[in-house]
C-alpha cells in the first residue's frame, strides 16, 4: 500500500540497513542502505530536544516531515508528506503516540486517509528488538540488530536492520523508526507492549 511513494513500496521481503550518522546527541541522523549498498534514506543530525523531523530520500528531497505536538502527555508526533510549511493547511497523513503515559506501553500509530487505520508496535526499540503490525495483528516490518555475516558478530545498536514485508511502504516505516527513536529517547530502553486499549487512549 502506498502510503508516502510509491518507489518505496516492495513486492519481496527488503531489507534496510540502518545507521547512525553520527553520535554526539542521542538521536542523531541516521542513513539507510539497501542489500546492495545504495543509499535509501537519509536524517540528517537534528540534534537534542527537536520538535520537528524531516525524512529526505537519497537525492535530499524531503519525503515526510515529522513534527512532535506540543504540549502532549503521551508524546504524540504527527507525519505530513513532503515539506511541512506553517502557511499552508497540510494534512496529517499519520500520528503516533504512545498508548499509556506509565509501565509498559505500545506504540499506536493512526494513518488518516478515506477510512483511518491503525498500527502498533511493540518490543524494545532501545535494544533493536521490535515489529509493526496492523490492526490484524499482522507484522508488517521489523527492527532487529544486525549481524556482520562474514564474522557472525552482532553489530551495535547504532547499526541495525529493518525488514519489511512485502507492499509495506519503507518510506512510512522509516518515519516510524524516527519516531520511535525520539519517544525512546535515542538509546534509551523502553519496552513497547500491546495493549488492547491503545485506541482508546488520547493526547
Amino acid at each position: 500500500m502506498v502510503i508516502v511513494e510509491e518507489r518505496f513500496v516492495y513486492t519481496t521481503e527488503t531489507h534496510l540497513t540502518v545507521m547512525k550518522t553520527s553520535l554526539f546527541y542521542p538521536g542523531d541522523g541516521f542513513a539507510a542502505y539497501d542489500s546492495n549498498g545504495q543509499l535509501v534514506f537519509r536524517v540528517d543530525s537534528y540534534g537534542p530536544d527537536t520538535r520537528e523531523l524531516v525524512l529526505m530520500d537519497q537525492y535530499g528531497v524531503c519525503l515526510l516531515t515529522l513534527r512532535r505536538k506540543w504540549p502532549s502527555l503521551h508524546n504524540r508526533w504527527e507525519g505530513y508528506l513532503g515539506e511541512r510549511r506553517d502557511n499552508e493547511n497540510q494534512k496529517v497523513i499519520f500520528s503516533a503516540r504512545r498508548s499509556s503515559l506509565i509501565g509498559r506501553s505500545s506504540v499506536t500509530v493512526e494513518l488518516f486517509g478515506d477510512q483511518t487505520e491503525v498500527y502498533g508496535i511493540e518490543g524494545q526499540f532501545g535494544q533493536r528488538n521490535c515489529r509493526i503490525y496492523d490492526s490484524a495483528k499482522e507484522t508488517k516490518a521489523e527492527i532487529r540488530r544486525k549481524v556482520d555475516v562474514s564474522t557472525n558478530v552482532m553489530l551495535g545498536k547504532d547499526v541495525f536492520l529493518v525488514t519489511l514485508k512485502p507492499g509495506f511502504d519503507g518510506a512510512f516505516a522509516m518515519g516510524l523508526v524516527l519516531v520511535l527513536d525520539q519517544i525512546n529517547g535515542g538509546d534509551g530502553v523502553v519496552d513497547l507492549y500491546p495493549n488492547t486499549d491503545a485506541c482508546n487512549s488520547s493526547s
